[in-house]
Order: C-alpha cells, then sequence, then structure tokens
C-alpha cells in the first residue's frame, strides 16, 4: 500500500490518518493539530504526550498545535498585534488551537498527499482579525506544513504566529541545537533582556527563548537515536526554542514528570519583531519542512 487516508477518532477527536511511503500522519481536526509523525522503522519525529487529553475544546499535548493570531501570552506580543484585542481572559496562543478546523482540499498521488484545513468560519470568534489562515500539509518523502494567511480586509493586520513543534528526542540533556550561533535571542526566563547565542545550543535547565534573525535551517543532533532532524523554513526569521526541564515539568497539564527528557520544541514563528503586518489583499506563506539523517 503506497498511500492512505481514513478518518479515526482519539477520545472525543475526530481525526485523520495518512499513510505514505512510509510514513504515519496523525491530524486531528481541532486546531488542524497534528499528534503524530513518524516514519516507519524509527523513532517517532514529533513528540505526542503519553498523558494527551483528546478532550474538545482543550489544546492536546505535543505535536504542532498552531499559534494564532498572536503566540504565548498576549501581552508579551508587539503593541500591533495586542491592541487589537480586549479580551477580559485571552487564551494562550491565540484563538484557533481549541477550534474545528475543516478540511477544504485533498489532493492524493503516488507521489504525495497535500490536505489543506481552514478554521469553521462559524466557529471563529468575532475577535478574530479579517484575515484568514489556512494551514497545508504535505506528504511525500517527508513533511511539510505551511500556514497560509491571507488578509481580505481593508485594513492592515498586523499578527504573530508560530507551529509549535514538539519534536521526540532520545535525552534532552545530549542533544545540541545547530543553526543558532550568532543569533540574537530574548530569554523569557531572564526578564525578556536580548543576549547573542554564542556556539550551538546544549540544554542546561529550563529554556524558554525567542530568537530572531535566522537562517533558512535548523538542526536537532541527536547522539542517542544517532540521527539528525533538519527544519527548513522559508517565511520566517524566528524560532522559540522551549523545554520545561524538572520543576516546571511538575506543574503542567498532560505532561509526564520525566516527559521535558524526551522532548524538545523548535517552533517556526513570527515573533516579536519578526511579527506579520499584512496590507490589505496581501498573502503570505510560513513554510517548514521537517527531515532526518543519520548521525
Amino acid at each position: 500500500m503506497t498511500s492512505s487516508i481514513s478518518q479515526i477518532t482519539r477520545g472525543e477527536l475526530s481525526c485523520w490518518q495518512i499513510y505514505h511511503r512510509g510514513q504515519t500522519l496523525v491530524i486531528a481536526e481541532q486546531g488542524a493539530q497534528v499528534l503524530e509523525y513518524r516514519h516507519d522503522g524509527e523513532p517517532p519525529l514529533i513528540w505526542l504526550s503519553p498523558e494527551a487529553a483528546y478532550q474538545r475544546g482543550q489544546s492536546v499535548r505535543g505535536g504542532v498545535p498552531v499559534c494564532w493570531p498572536w503566540f504565548g501570552g498576549l501581552g508579551f506580543n508587539p503593541d500591533a498585534v495586542a491592541s487589537r484585542y480586549i479580551l477580559a481572559d485571552p487564551p494562550a496562543h491565540g484563538l484557533v488551537r481549541g477550534l474545528p478546523w475543516t478540511l477544504v482540499e485533498q489532493v492524493q498521488s503516488s507521489q504525495q498527499c497535500v490536505l489543506r484545513f481552514r478554521p469553521d468560519p462559524d466557529e471563529l470568534p468575532d475577535e478574530a482579525p479579517g484575515v484568514t489562515p489556512t494551514l497545508i500539509v504535505c506528504l511525500d518523502q517527508h513533511l511539510t506544513l505551511t500556514l497560509v494567511n491571507h488578509n481580505h480586509s481593508e485594513s492592515e493586520v498586523a499578527l504573530s504566529q508560530a507551529l509549535h513543534s514538539y519534536f521526540a528526542v532520545s535525552d534532552s540533556r545530549r542533544i545540541t541545537l545547530q543553526g543558532l550561533d550568532g543569533h540574537p535571542y530574548v530569554d523569557a526566563l531572564d526578564q525578556w533582556h536580548s543576549h547573542l547565542q554564542q556556539g550551538p545550543l546544549t540544554l542546561q535547565g529550563e529554556t524558554d527563548r525567542l530568537y530572531l534573525k535566522l537562517g533558512n535551517q535548523l538542526h536537532i543532533d541527536d547522539p542517542g537515536w544517532q540521527r539528525r532532524i533538519t527544519l527548513s523554513v522559508s517565511g520566517s526569521q524566528s524560532a522559540v526554542v522551549w523545554n520545561p526541564w524538572v520543576e516546571k515539568s511538575q506543574r503542567l497539564s498532560q505532561f509526564p514528570d520525566d516527559a521535558w527528557q524526551q522532548m524538545i520544541c523548535i517552533e517556526t514563528a513570527r515573533v516579536l519583531d519578526d511579527m506579520l503586518v499584512l496590507a490589505p489583499g496581501q498573502h503570505h506563506e510560513m513554510a517548514v519542512r521537517f527531515m532526518t539523517t543519520p548521525l
């Protein structure tokens, strides 16, 4: 069997399961969230919490949540983004993670499977900007995720966004992140002060950094699994690197106390000075392709 697409359920959530050329991909209708991605015979590339709760209206811990039209806490976004919203209790990571997305197009061939998802317009809150987000999922020899924005309003719109990717690793204490050397970052754990990365990044404790002015490739070198995960990026010059480490893991929902050892988030993003500003009628694509090679 070269390729197949089927509908399955996980708890309360409807999902699509795609099998293509030795790869398995699971995507939830809620949030168009990638839950699983792996190559046959290899450790998973995307990490999913063993305590994941598949409940309607609640984001699943792990996978690739779509953060839009802001990232993190609304108040930590640039004024051009945050000032658009007057909400008593704005949700973390935007408005669409807990909403149903519709599969609007499906193209399947022996070479690739392409699925396009959009939030159900009837479910979008009134506070949503006049921009239509679309997530394009392309599975050929590897997985590519593209977040498309089209401003159909008559005014300029500023937004922040991220593909909040959780990657599976053998041991987060032993991995090395390449491609960050010489680039500035804002450290959310150091009162949002700016720093400059010196050399490759290895994790020594809780990490929450927003990197800026990046190139188009980042790498996770994992000696335990003898593999390199490469992120090839377009339409973005920022990324968020996050690992909760020991203490914070004990306070997170759907997260075993020792799960910090098994994951690292590198989130392809448009954040801080790299926020996305769309003129009326403007179209933008942010894409990331995940590849693995032997280390």
